[in-house]
């Protein structure tokens, strides 16, 4: 797909309900410019007119043309400050809702092999330097593009000499812009990438803190920081020296050309050749406009195809690996989920699942046992499309999950995983995930996952901390468990969500599952609690990939195979 193609949609964010604001913005700054040429017309009107030469208008024509450009740029300048503001926001606003939809539009497999520092950098530090580079600059190269066209114009008609020289003089600032400008879009893009890897670094280190402090890393963090910082800030300071390089080139070629155009004037002027006095004056203020642009242009240009490239790379990782959506199922499962022939590789050529096939009934529980490294958290992954590409077939009530779109699965099934998120609000809100429900609902979603007593003790307006640090590990597992009862789906699946957690609260957070009647529970376990392992419906022993047994707790025990041993070593 071509890059401008998957840009495309990006672009439009910018637009969408905001083309008023653009319009009067965009009007206001054509106008503000005309109005700088009649400034600099003005200007030669004045100095022939106390030269003493004639076609100029009378003192008192200049003073009622000079109050009219006053009130239009009073008037034009307070709609700038109207519109633009406006428009900016909005643009950036709406962008970055766009962004962040399409985020929300990949598949868990996808997502979790992705760094999510190369978001955090794209709505941020990228955002920021799209809204200078891209929009900021697409007035100002309006506004200096008609003033450097009108003022060749205006130069054209005093003068065809003259612009001439001034012509061929101008050459020099748009050459050297051009040379350092195309360099600019890949330093930009260095600078984003330096700060995807800084921002990572970044978040290890915090998210790891209790690790790094009692493994007494903090030298070793330390350093690892300072290095992805300094590295960081050379790509910014590689990108400002080119920036200043560009800048200076075109500053002195622009003198060099704005002062050649003055002298040969005044050469002009001197051997009466019809330049006046005024005509002179206007054409170092006319050749500095036009100048000014082609000294500023090819950098302004530059800044926006680096911003653009910012925006490719956003675009190009949200387009890559997003589920094809296919048809909807019903909100009920009537027969159950089966398993056929599965096999499953994250790696090409290392599968691990090989030949999977199980029965998991409606309205029954299942629990999923065996060694670490068995594939029973891969085959849940597996029911809960986390994962593409595997073989075999996976069927909800006789439909291909393949074929079934996200959003009716997720309608279906509730994943509880071992580390449950928490946001930094409410009780209320983490288990509404930030929906309207009534409170009857509510309330029956917090007493069936035992939750009732924490919310009589601190309240549903309780806050839960970032990630849940006012919570511990077992009220966070509830408030996981109170979410998937609210949404009503009728499989839950489990996945070792009781292995952080002590022996007391994993009981009752695995009897509080398996007392949910009429969901199919599919769960996940590395505790073999033989008052609970008797309560599932059928239990399925991996190893290596592998279903090697399956049954209910006393037959598995009576074969004295793989489940009899791993139970006797658990004891």
């Amino acid at each position: 797909m071509k890059k401008r193609e998957i840009r495309r949609p990006f672009v439009r964010q910018f637009y969408r309900r905001n083309k008023l604001n653009f319009i009067l913005a965009f009007a206001a700054t054509v106008v503000m410019a005309f109005a700088n040429l009649v400034i600099s017309w003005l200007l030669q009107q004045i100095m022939d007119l106390m030269a003493g030469s004639g076609n100029t208008l009378s003192l008192g024509g200049i003073c009622w043309v000079l109050l009219g450009i006053v009130a239009t740029i009073i008037l034009v300048g307070a709609v700038r400050a109207y519109a633009l503001p406006r428009f900016f926001t909005r643009a950036m606003g709406q962008y970055k809702d766009y962004a962040y939809s399409q985020l929300l539009k990949k598949n868990i497999s996808t997502f979790s092999r992705e760094s999510t520092s190369t978001y955090l950098s794209a709505l941020s530090n990228d955002a920021n330097s799209i809204e200078v580079n891209y929009l900021e600059k697409l007035f100002d190269l309006v506004m200096d593009a008609i003033l450097c066209v009108g003022a060749f114009l205006m130069m054209l008609w005093y003068s065809p000499l003259l612009t001439l020289i001034a012509l061929v003089l101008s050459l020099l600032p748009l050459g050297a812009s051009l040379v350092a400008g195309k360099h600019l879009a890949s330093r930009e893009q260095e600078v984003s990438r330096k700060n995807d890897s800084f921002l990572s670094m970044v978040k290890d280190g915090l998210a790891g803190f209790s690790v790094v402090k009692s493994f007494k890393a903090e030298k070793d963090i330390l350093r690892l920081f300072s290095q992805s910082n300094a590295q960081a800030q050379e790509a910014k300071r590689r990108r400002m020296c080119l920036a200043q390089v560009l800048r200076s080139l075109g500053s002195v070629a622009g003198l060099a050309a704005q002062f050649g155009v003055f002298l040969v004037a005044a050469v002009l002027a001197l051997a009466g050749k019809g330049v006046t006095p005024g005509v002179a004056s206007v054409f170092l203020q006319l050749s500095g406009l036009s100048i000014m642009f082609l000294q500023e242009g090819p950098e302004m240009l530059a800044n926006r195809r680096a911003a653009l490239a910012l925006m490719d790379k956003l675009a190009d990782s949200l387009s890559q690996n997003v589920r094809e959506e296919g048809a909807p199922i019903p909100k009920k499962l009537e027969e159950g989920i089966q398993v056929r022939d599965l096999s499953f590789s994250y790696q090409e050529g290392e599968e691990v699942l090989h030949h999977v096939n199980a029965q998991f009934q409606a309205g029954k529980s299942y629990a999923l046992v065996g060694a670490s490294g068995s594939g029973k958290s891969t085959l849940l992954n597996l029911l809960m499309a986390g994962h593409s590409g595997y073989s075999g077939e996976i069927l909800y009530d006789g439909r291909e999950l393949s074929t079934v779109s996200t959003q009716s699965l997720y309608e279906l099934v509730s994943l509880v995983e071992q580390n449950v998120f928490v946001f930094n609000s409410t009780l209320r809100d983490n288990i509404t995930m930030f929906r309207d429900f009534p409170p009857q609902q509510v309330q029956r979603a917090e007493e069936l996952s035992g939750l009732a007593p924490i919310i009589q003790e601190k309240g549903e307006g309780y806050l839960c901390g970032e990630n849940g640090s006012g919570l511990s590990g077992g009220q966070r597992q509830r408030v996981s468990i109170a979410r998937c009862l609210l949404r009503h789906t009728p499989v839950l699946l489990v996945d070792e969500a009781t292995a952080s957690l002590d022996k007391e609260t994993a009981f009752r957070i695995s009897s509080s599952i398996l007392d949910l009647e009429g969901l199919t529970r599919v769960v996940v376990t590395h505790s073999l609690d033989e008052a609970l392992l008797r309560r599932y419906d059928g239990i399925l022993v991996l190893h290596h990939g592998r279903v090697v047994e399956t049954g209910q707790f006393q037959e598995l025990m009576d074969r004295k195979g793989l489940f009899y041993s791993l139970y006797t070593v658990a004891q």
